[in-house]
């Protein structure tokens, strides 16, 4: 089960006494790792954050910056014209669309590349070709959103991390003892309830504990 896909489920399970949901309260969902769906209303089959607004940080082009090379960050999106400006200044018009892994994805690109000085710092084909997804405006507010707080990602390090990795530390480093994501995901329920009543028992006490269960 893949994190991106069991992180916006967790956001009930008020995992730490309710440090998912505190972080979501007040001011969105911090978002580590996601294929695009999990931001997107009414993405079909994934469970959604309601009204709170999601935090996301950027992702795209690593491979580029890795490489030397302009990562599509580096490329600016121009709404009003549907167009990608490059470094260079050049403009990406739409040239087509296809699907990718699922998602619809408007291919950018111009025939300028092959006389370009900035070339060989941008791609190793004859053009470089800018991807944008049809939803791609919903990461866009995500990501702008993580820019005007970037105290959000350390703050998500502080509340959220801490009981994944104390979760993975008792479960040790294997896999999951149950197959099909279903049957996954009601271990993984079973672990963060295992959690939250070591918490309540740290904080509250064992007898109050049981007190409460009783009414």
């Amino acid at each position: 089960m893949r994190d991106f896909r069991s992180r916006v489920p967790l956001v009930g399970y008020q995992i730490d006494g309710g440090a998912l949901e505190n972080e979501a309260q007040e001011g969105g969902l911090v978002l580590g790792r996601h294929d695009g769906d999990d931001l997107r209303p009414h993405a079909p089959n994934v469970p959604q954050c309601g009204d709170r607004e999601p935090y996301h940080p950027e992702g795209g082009g690593v491979r580029s910056l890795k490489d030397g090379r302009f990562g599509k960050q580096d490329f600016v999106y121009d709404a009003a014209e549907d167009i990608y400006r490059c470094p260079a200044g050049k403009k990406l018009t739409y040239r087509m669309t296809s699907e990718q892994d699922g998602k619809m994805m408007r291919r950018y690109w111009t025939n300028a590349c092959p006389n370009c000085p900035l070339q060989s710092k941008c791609t190793t084909g004859n053009e470089r070709r800018i991807p944008r997804w049809e939803h791609e405006h919903i990461l866009e507010a995500a990501q702008k959103r993580l820019d005007e707080n970037p105290q959000a990602m350390r703050e998500r390090r502080e509340t959220v991390e801490h009981p994944f990795g104390t979760l993975k530390m008792r479960r040790g480093s294997t896999h999951f003892l149950m197959n099909l994501l279903p049957k996954v995901a009601t271990e993984m329920a079973l672990h963060v309830l295992a959690y939250n009543i070591t918490r309540v028992m740290n904080i509250m006490g064992v007898e109050p504990l049981i007190a409460a269960m009783r009414v």
